[in-house]
């Protein structure tokens, strides 16, 4: 339905699916209050659907918490969300993490060990 244009019905569709705990769908009613599509523009309930869709194992919201703490200069938290990541396999995560590792954020057992939960 978001596809079609039909925010309603994807906000109903996608509510439902969230409140039976689909990670996905925590994810697109993230996306739906950043971009205002179907809903009023809300932070609080951005940050509310990228943790729940990060906390029952979706990648791509742990990377972008990961990017938000690091630019509030909570490095080891970011480094957190990225193992985190690595470890569910995504590969932009271990990206991340390698460029982190090379400026001193990440240790070098944390990386090592990131890369083999990865493969």
């Amino acid at each position: 339905h978001f596809g079609d244009g039909d925010y309603e019905r994807a906000f109903e569709y996608w509510t439902k699916a969230a409140d039976l705990g689909d990670a996905n769908a925590h994810l697109k009613l993230a996306i739906m209050y950043v971009d205002g599509e179907g809903v009023e523009k809300d932070e609080e309930k951005v940050t509310y659907h990228q943790e729940e869709s990060a906390i029952r194992g979706h990648p791509q919201p742990r990377k972008i918490l990961a990017i938000q703490e690091f630019k509030r200069g909570r490095a080891d938290k970011a480094v957190k969300h990225l193992i985190i990541a690595a470890n569910l396999g995504d590969d932009d995560s271990i990206q991340m993490l390698k460029e982190m590792y090379s400026c001193g954020y990440v240790s070098k057992e944390d990386f090592a060990s990131a890369l083999r939960a990865h493969q």
